[in-house]
């Protein structure tokens, strides 16, 4: 019998976000302390976003309307990144994106955590913006996906290619 594997990767589905950022501008267009202000929120690129508004607070609220949606998604925090607001023109501007993949820093971090706490006959190997998690038990990999969901990592992991 072949060994049994699965992928752990850290990648934000689009269509989800992009359904988190339509209901928050929805919420923003509706919203009384929002009307009037020039608050919103776009897509910049394939996988950026700015939130224009008025003032650094109001821009830090439509963050929060948008971070809430996204948790209500299933898209983890730990895939966005924020800048701070910055003054252009007039208005407020406050840039974000989301993460894609694992870089070979945190793959090798990974790497180490299943070498060290995982089972033992549990391989892990960096393929790309991957890492591939082989074993000959399917417990053993079940227990390394436990250990990783337990671990307090700075970036959002998913389980794919479970066989």
């Amino acid at each position: 019998m072949a060994d049994s594997s699965f992928d752990i990767v850290s990648k934000v589905d689009r269509q989800e976000a992009d359904n988190a950022l339509n209901q928050a501008a929805k919420e923003i267009a509706t919203r009384y302390d929002f009307k009037g202000t020039g608050a919103a929120i776009e897509w910049k690129g394939e996988f950026g976003i700015e939130i224009t508004a008025n003032a650094d607070e109001r821009a830090l609220a439509i963050l929060d309307v948008f971070k809430e949606k996204l948790v209500k998604r299933g898209i983890s925090l730990k895939a966005l990144d924020t800048d701070e607001p910055r003054q252009s023109g007039k208005d407020v501007k406050l840039n974000g994106s989301f993460g894609q993949g694992i870089s070979t820093e945190q793959a090798k971090k990974l790497s180490k955590l299943i070498r060290d706490e995982g089972p033992k006959g549990v391989k892990a190997q960096i393929q790309g913006d991957e890492l591939r998690v082989t074993g000959k038990k399917r417990d053993d990999l079940q227990a390394v996906i436990a250990l990783i969901k337990g671990a307090d990592l700075d970036f959002a992991v998913q389980f794919t290619n479970y066989r």
